[in-house]
């Protein structure tokens, strides 16, 4: 049964992601990471997020700070906080773990576990990809999913504002 709090359990700090990418090594099992903002979930992210998951065994995703996507974004973003953001994500099966940032980029993360798979989306170069030489030089695969056009956060937004109903 999924509870609200084996949903929250997914949700790790640095310590226990640690510990956890230590029990799935010693598993045998690929990690696929991914990282965001996903400040209003949609049809885009899903399809996305459940590519991307199809790829290795465990879906880690890297999620933005308050502060860190107020910096990317500008200051009327966030529009949700980062507690509702990363639940979001926790409640969707195919994720097993979230994890939080603070800096511009999850470079940190990826120092740190690796990832056999990098996976960002489509308007991205493989080579421009924030964490491409550190999975590459460890024998790992960076790869781009193709964005699902007419779905972002930023065209919610611009509707919303000019009052459109039909998001």
């Amino acid at each position: 049964m999924r509870t609200y709090q084996n949903i929250q359990g997914k949700i790790l700090s640095w310590t226990d992601l640690t510990t956890e990418i230590q029990k799935i090594r010693q598993q045998k099992l690929s990690i696929v990471f991914t990282n965001g903002c996903f400040d209003i979930l949609h049809q885009g992210h899903i399809r996305y997020l459940a590519e991307a998951s199809d790829m290795g065994d465990i879906m880690i995703v890297g999620l933005n700070t308050d502060d860190s996507v107020k910096r990317l974004k500008g200051k009327y973003r966030p529009l949700q906080d980062q507690g509702s953001r990363a639940i979001t994500l926790a409640a969707i099966s195919f994720i097993d773990y979230i994890v939080l940032f603070s800096e511009d980029t999850p470079l940190r993360i990826i120092e740190s576990i690796k990832p056999d798979i990098l996976v960002k989306g489509g308007d991205y170069k493989p080579e421009e990809i924030v964490g491409y030489n550190i999975v590459k030089s460890s024998g790992g695969k960076v790869c781009t999913i193709p964005l699902e056009k007419g779905y972002s956060t930023s065209i919610i937004i611009k509707k919303l504002l000019a009052g459109k109903t039909n998001i």
